[in-house]
């Protein structure tokens, strides 16, 4: 017990650094700071800043409150548990601004700003990062397990229906019923996998080596934690982003875009990178697109019934302009891209080369626009850019379909439970159990 002991300072780390965020809320500091005409601009970022590194911390203990749950409950409610808390920074922050919107339509157009912020930095960025590393250490490309058809085939499917949501230009009920029947279908088939062996490591390595009682008043205490601190945080962190973006004349939707998902992506990344320098890219890949997965439709499916409790009717979807409608797209056309890149099991390194490049373009592209329209090919607008880059995507995606139609069939397969391995046993393991049974 005393080697894993190491792993009970990041513990500490992650609940001390969400102090701040949580004083700052319960005493009504916050509150004050958002609230206040004439605020010190400087005290809304200070404010904002406290809450994100609060959220972080929180996401930190979540990822190895997760990994260590699966010890003491079965692997179908573990995997729904997990699948709900693994969203839950994400799920906080988008549905305080989604209820909110509710009353104030101007927060509309924020409510998949986080949602598709944190998809395309998960394709974009992660995908990079782990077939990047993998590909230093072994120069070879990333393979995942056959198991992973399962995410593949249900994130295709809520990545087709997004396309559809953006093709009608409205999010209502019903389309929050659809992605939610997804996530509900995938969590009956991913629950009758064979229960596999715990992999955890980390701090979460130290929980599951404690004596079963402890481990589970350990666990549940850091979700009730996790849980409270993500709940007091997300509205500050929300108001906080928007605020200092109007404060600091700085695109807000943007900040929600991209400064929440960093903060609650942060641990997964950090995950994922460990595992890819372990050379085990495979098990990184495969834990990003389930965060793909989770996001696409239990956080997607809940934002049209949230507004609709908030606003008291299913009569009126939630109202989003143009431009929402085209960060659904472009990030609908990324995942499919990456669906048919995946579909083979295979990603190279040039393939996710590919995948970065254009993220890289999609995020700069629209700003250098604005700043120097003059140097634009053919006269693009800044709001020409992102449905160009969708086109991209949509026709590279073809490219690749077209060029191996059979890749996407065995995605189908993603719907049965393979049965478990059974591995035969060696001469002397044999014996040793003859003997142990004498």
């Amino acid at each position: 017990m005393k080697r894993y002991r190491k792993h009970l300072t990041p513990i500490i780390i992650a609940i001390l650094v969400t102090l701040p965020g949580i004083f700052l809320r319960v005493s009504g500091i916050a509150h004050h700071i958002l609230t206040a005409p004439t605020t010190n601009r400087m005290m809304v970022a200070l404010v904002a800043i406290s809450a994100g590194v609060a959220v972080l911390g929180a996401s930190f203990l979540l990822l190895w409150a997760c990994d260590a749950v699966q010890e003491d409950i079965s692997q179908a409610l573990a995997l729904a548990i997990v699948a709900l808390i693994a969203v839950l920074p994400e799920y906080a922050v988008d549905m305080y601004i989604t209820w909110t919107a509710g009353k104030d339509p101007t927060y509309a157009k924020f409510a998949i700003a986080n949602m598709t912020g944190a998809n395309r930095l998960i394709i974009g960025a992660a995908w990079m990062l782990v077939a990047g590393i993998y590909w230093l250490k072994t120069r070879r490309a990333v393979r995942i397990e056959k198991e992973r058809k399962t995410e593949l085939f249900f994130l295709g499917l809520a990545t087709l229906y997004a396309i559809v949501v953006a093709v009608k230009n409205s999010l209502v009920w019903y389309d929050g019923l659809v992605f939610l029947g997804i996530y509900v279908w995938y969590i009956r088939i991913a629950g009758r996998r064979p229960v596999e062996e715990s992999d955890a490591e980390g701090p979460a390595e130290l929980l599951l080596h404690l004596p079963k009682a402890y481990r589970r008043l350990a666990t549940i205490s850091m979700f009730v934690f996790s849980a409270l601190v993500i709940t007091l945080n997300a509205k500050p962190f929300s108001e906080g982003l928007i605020t200092t973006g109007s404060a600091f004349h700085i695109n807000q939707f943007l900040l929600v875009q991209w400064l929440a998902p960093i903060a609650s992506e942060a641990p997964e990344f950090l995950v994922a990178i460990t595992f890819a320098l372990r050379k085990r890219a495979g098990m990184a890949l495969g834990s990003l697109l389930s965060s793909n997965l989770n996001q696409w439709t239990l956080l997607v499916g809940m934002i049209p019934w949230v507004y609709a409790l908030s606003r008291g009717t299913l009569q009126q979807g939630i109202p989003m302009g143009a431009a929402q409608m085209h960060e659904i797209m472009l990030t609908a056309a990324q995942s499919l891209l990456g669906i048919i890149m995946l579909s083979t099991l295979r990603l190279s390194i040039g393939q996710v080369t590919f995948l970065f490049s254009l993220f890289i373009a999609q995020l700069i592209l629209p700003e250098l626009a604005t700043k120097y329209p003059q140097y634009m090919p053919f006269g693009l607008h800044a709001e020409q850019i992102h449905p160009l880059f969708s086109y991209t995507y949509c026709i590279a995606a073809l490219a690749l379909f077209l060029e191996r139609p059979a890749r996407m069939s065995g995605l189908w397969q993603g719907t049965k439970v393979a049965p478990p391995v059974t591995v035969p046993a060696l001469p002397e393991e044999v014996e040793a159990v003859s003997m142990a049974n004498r």
